[in-house]
């Protein structure tokens, strides 16, 4: 099955744990800044979600209640992560979307951390902390991209 507009085939759950497994898709490029540089460039939100891997607080975040067209990209970087159109009301308190808008936008990594099991998903081009990736998503493909909106900015269409 094909994403709406990207044709690209679904990511599964299977392809997230083989990924955080054995290794993530290369990016297209890469950004590495000090973290002075990451401070200058994002606001104090930003800085602490993106690289100190903190998460907002629930349904008190600028993209929780939006569903406004566009893509959505990286707050840190500008890398493409999703398009409007995945996501969906999730009950969550943060932004959910089904499906990444490429194969190579996210990497993941297992993430043990507050005596849990789960995955986090960071961006594969500057390494930011977005959010988390489980199981328990819409058909077709089951995915639940659990997203802070600190680190996302909406591209308009």
């Amino acid at each position: 099955m094909k994403i709406k507009g990207f044709g690209l085939p679904l990511l599964r759950w299977r392809d997230v744990l083989t990924y955080a497994r054995y290794g993530n898709p290369e990016p297209t490029c890469r950004l590495v800044l000090s973290e002075s540089d990451w401070a200058a460039r994002l606001t104090p939100l930003q800085f602490r979600v993106l690289r100190g891997a903190a998460t907002e607080p629930a349904y008190r975040n600028e993209f929780c209640r939006s569903y406004a067209p566009g893509c959505y990209g990286c707050a840190g970087c500008g890398q493409l992560l999703f398009a409007a159109e995945t996501k969906y009301h999730a009950i969550s308190g943060w932004p959910s979307f089904t499906q990444p808008a490429s194969r190579n936008a996210l990497s993941f990594q297992f993430d043990d951390s507050h005596q849990m099991q789960r995955v986090e998903v960071r961006c594969n081009v500057c390494a930011g902390h977005l959010g988390n990736v489980s199981a328990d998503g819409p058909a077709p493909a089951g995915l639940r991209f659990c997203i802070n909106s600190a680190s996302l900015v909406l591209v308009g269409e």
